[in-house]
């Protein structure tokens, strides 16, 4: 019910997305009542905005305490940015993209004063005493870290974070995206430790690069001919420079990529295909603006994230 103040720092208008093309393909922005949802709640907090107060403490040179009204009384801005959760498999769902208002992470630090700190963690906290342990770097290198408080042009949902919840670009959820919060404590990873990383989970997790191919359905039929190939690529904070397609092991070709909404946000691509009758094997790579390409090299979520390529076998009829 709450009413957010206009953003000082408004994003650009979204360009039109290639789902308005080719069917199939992810929307360039995901909706929020579909966005994926990953956390350890069987029952969903609901939090008091009127009552609800972040606390800033820790190595720190003065304890903050800010109720709503305080932060959304800070400079708004609206972000772009593309989330991803570090359980998500190769070609996997759990991952979305969403238009974020927040105030800045350092703005609300800067207030605490951080000048001579010697934490390199914010051990953040949600109103069940939840933990998430984020680098605090990632407060500092320029990087539009978020405490947000809006998402897709309407408050937080409930599911998402209501009232305020942390928004990370480049790092998976479970060290940068924390719910529902409440405290924000700088702290080192020697003195605390937060729940994911208590449990062996990385404590530093950039997210790897990845593509997606969204259509063709895997041992789906299509008609031969033209076919459209096409999904999503991500590595947030570095951007997508290309995506490849490969069909049976065969080399790999340019696709064509979607607009370019920014390097924190995923990018749609396409592929158009002369899919001839049989049984076939499709794979998508991607490769960042840094130069670097997406492995091949198969590995599990567990510690830092899935990596690999992703194999759809389709049916051309």
């Amino acid at each position: 019910s709450v009413t957010l103040p206009a953003p000082t720092d408004p994003a650009s208008p979204l360009p039109p997305g290639l789902e308005g093309r080719f069917r199939g393909i992810s929307d360039l922005q995901t909706a929020s009542d579909v966005f994926y949802r990953v956390d350890t709640r069987l029952v969903l907090p609901t939090v008091d905005v009127d009552s609800w107060r972040l606390t800033v403490d820790g190595d720190v040179d003065r304890t903050v305490e800010l109720g709503f009204a305080d932060l959304v009384s800070m400079p708004l801005v609206e972000r772009d940015i593309t989330l991803t959760c570090v359980s998500n498999e190769v070609g996997g769902k759990y991952v979305g993209s969403a238009r974020w208002l927040g105030v800045r992470l350092r703005d609300v630090l800067d207030r605490a004063g951080i000048g001579a700190t010697g934490a390199d963690q914010i051990l953040s906290t949600d109103v069940d005493g939840f933990t998430i342990s984020t680098p605090l770097e990632v407060a500092l290198d320029g990087r539009d870290t978020l405490l947000a408080v809006g998402m897709n042009g309407a408050p937080l949902p409930q599911a998402h974070g209501f009232p305020v919840r942390l928004v990370t670009p480049g790092l998976y959820g479970f060290v940068g995206a924390t719910k529902w919060l409440r405290r924000l404590t700088l702290t080192t990873y020697d003195a605390a430790q937060a729940y994911w990383t208590d449990r062996g989970w990385a404590t530093d997790a950039p997210i790897k690069i990845a593509s997606r191919i969204d259509t063709p359905r895997p041992l789906s039929t299509a008609d031969a001919g033209d076919v459209v190939v096409g999904g999503v690529a991500w590595a947030q904070h570095r951007g997508i420079a290309t995506v490849e397609v490969s069909v049976d092991q065969g080399p790999w070709q340019p696709a064509t990529l979607g607009p370019d909404v920014g390097v924190d946000y995923w990018r749609q691509w396409f592929f158009r295909w002369s899919a001839e009758p049989g049984q076939h094997t499709l794979a998508s790579r991607a490769t960042t603006l840094e130069g670097e390409t997406q492995t091949a090299q198969r590995a599990t979520p567990f510690p830092d994230g899935s990596s690999g390529i992703q194999q759809v076998v389709v049916n051309v009829a």
